[in-house]
């Protein structure tokens, strides 16, 4: 028997071990997960949700509070224990399939090498950050990360793109804020303080009502210039000897020590003018580092091309679910009558239903709906993985 052989058998011992651990360690009227578990804690009053709803009296007046169950689409109780910011941020983690999408999502590259960022990665990284400047700032920490755990529900596959591919489908333009608030996430039934943040953290949208988006707004941009820099970088499309000096001089080369000096002037800078930004200075070397992804990244020959090939793909899903919208696929087993075909209904049922889409499973959909050639598949995707 080879090594590799005796490698794939069952180890009887773990086995047995695992299957002895299956209910916990009885301990008399209660259940331990350690056998040795030798730890004691006295709870005389445990945090409920209002007694930590008094605590939030330490936040700055100006951050939000959370009461009760929230102010929601549809009226429901609240939690005993967690607030109604902190059921939001469960609820984009736990509930909705959405967030967990995200995995298969572009960020920058189409199908990542290891260790380079999704979608998905991409908002974790954002929620750090905004909750480092909201913990400092003395804000609502459970509110900033819901709206950055939240904030990319509604990008569609392939990165940036996809707004591209569907926004002649929507009459005011497919925004992926928007659409994550008001279609993605609208059934998870959250706050309105967590969807206005979601709907509203691009730059070029109206601003959020509350400082915890704001602080998303920030975060996002800070975290994605950093990172997708880095990836690039990993990817041998441009070196930090490319970087702006300025960008070199006022933020660094590496990744850990930009975030650092963009977070910790945020800080700064908001608790001197009172209003959350950033220095000047800072700024401007955040500026220059975005342009510079811009210019060498994102819109680089090779990354315009292959938006070209992911937009005309999309762009023919949608076609055929408008002129197919009945398909089971699209159809709730609720839905009382068939939809026309080329109908309103039939658009936005299309539309909704890429933009939910993965990399992936878009592709798959080509293949299967479309018989799209192999030739037009964007580059670099092996058929084999499909």
């Amino acid at each position: 028997m080879t090594v590799l052989q005796k490698e794939v058998l069952i180890d009887p011992k773990r086995a047995r071990t695992w299957r002895e651990t299956m209910f916990g360690n009885i301990k008399g009227l209660f259940v331990q997960a350690h056998k040795d578990s030798e730890g004691y804690i006295e709870v005389s009053n445990t945090l409920t949700r209002e007694v930590r709803e008094q605590m939030q009296r330490t936040l700055v007046p100006q951050a939000q509070r959370g009461f009760e169950a929230g102010n929601r689409r549809t009226p429901e109780n609240p939690d005993p224990y967690r607030t109604c910011f902190e059921v939001d941020r469960d609820r984009i983690l736990h509930k909705g399939a959405a967030f967990r999408r995200l995995a298969g999502k572009t960020q920058v590259f189409i199908f990542p090498e290891d260790h380079m960022r999704t979608r998905l990665t991409h908002a974790l990284e954002v929620e750090q950050v905004a909750r480092a400047i909201s913990t400092a700032l003395r804000l609502n920490v459970p509110l900033t990360e819901a709206i950055a755990l939240g904030h990319d529900c509604g990008h569609g596959p392939f990165g940036h793109a996809s707004e591209d591919a569907l926004t002649p489908y929507t009459d005011f333009g497919f925004d992926h804020a928007r659409f994550g608030a008001d279609v993605i996430l609208r059934d998870l039934n959250l706050t309105a303080e967590t969807l206005d943040g979601i709907r509203s953290h691009s730059w070029s949208l109206p601003a959020p009502k509350t400082l915890e988006g704001e602080v998303v707004s920030w975060a996002d941009r800070v975290a994605y210039v950093c990172h997708d820099f880095e990836d690039a970088c990993r990817a041998g499309i441009v070196t930090t000897r490319m970087l702006p000096e300025i960008v070199k001089t006022r933020l660094g080369i590496e990744k850990g020590h930009q975030l650092n000096v963009l977070i910790t002037d945020i800080i700064h800078t908001t608790s001197q003018v009172q209003k959350v930004g950033m220095s000047t200075d800072v700024a401007e070397a955040l500026a220059e580092f975005r342009q510079f992804n811009y210019d060498c990244i994102y819109m680089r020959p090779a990354a315009t091309v292959q938006n070209q090939v992911v937009i005309e793909m999309l762009r023919s899903l949608v076609e055929f679910f408008i002129d197919h919208p009945n398909l089971d696929v699209l159809v709730a087993s609720t839905s009382p009558e068939p939809t026309r075909a080329g109908s309103t209904e039939a658009r936005d049922r299309a539309v909704s239903y890429v933009a939910g889409m993965t990399d992936r499973f878009a592709l798959r959909s080509a293949l299967k709906y479309l018989d799209w050639p192999e030739s037009k598949l964007p580059k670099g995707v092996d058929m084999g993985t499909l």
